[in-house]
């Protein structure tokens, strides 16, 4: 089993109270196309890296550390300050295999006009 956590927040975003049917709901608005996130048939996509964490801190259990990944072509493009920047998005903890429930989406597109689902 791998387990981990992103940092969502260190993706281009806005967090915000967004007024839904139960009242004021805490947000965060995530541009699609200024996060370079792949649209694919069925979802939205962060295409993801992890390396491996060659000198482990003590007290810690990650494994790896996650960022965000490019195409060839985009870090060919990129300057090597730029592919420094990338910011780390979260961490994997590499463990033993437990069966877990499949995730379900309850992604929806809403327009301006419409009210939050929630």
């Amino acid at each position: 089993m791998i387990t981990g956590k992103l940092n969502l927040l260190n993706l281009i975003c806005v967090k915000q109270m967004v007024r839904g049917k139960a009242g004021d709901v805490e947000c965060l608005v995530i541009p699609i196309e200024k996060n370079k996130l792949y649209v694919g048939e069925k979802g939205i996509y962060l295409d993801i890296i992890a390396f491996e964490i060659k000198e482990q801190k003590e007290g810690r259990k990650d494994t790896h550390l996650v960022k965000q990944s490019f195409s060839k072509d985009e870090r060919e493009a990129m300057t090597e300050d730029q592919l420094k920047a990338i910011p780390i998005l979260g961490s994997l903890n590499v463990g033993t295999f437990t069966q877990e429930k499949e995730p379900v989406s309850s992604a929806a597109t809403l327009t301006a006009e419409d009210d939050l689902p929630f």
